[in-house]
């Protein structure tokens, strides 16, 4: 999901967290991974904009990012 809403193929998101294309296509495959390669992919996902979501009812996802204030903390 976090990949379509950036419009990210698996090697733009391979390339971005510096991790192997066929990394990513395990991980979706729902094949275990370590946590440095998870983090790894959440850092990439966050600097380009998105926000986890925790489940909240209607089940975990993302979002963009609301933009941040200049000056705001």
């Amino acid at each position: 999901m976090a990949r379509a809403a950036l419009k990210w193929g698996i090697r733009d998101l391979a390339k971005r967290a510096n991790i192997t294309s066929v990394t990513v296509n395990r991980i979706e495959a729902g094949k275990p991974a370590y946590a440095a390669t998870l983090l790894a992919i959440r850092v990439a996902f966050e600097e380009a904009g998105l926000e986890f979501i925790d489940e909240n009812g209607g089940g975990a996802g993302v979002r963009f990012a609301k933009p941040k204030a200049d000056g705001a903390e």
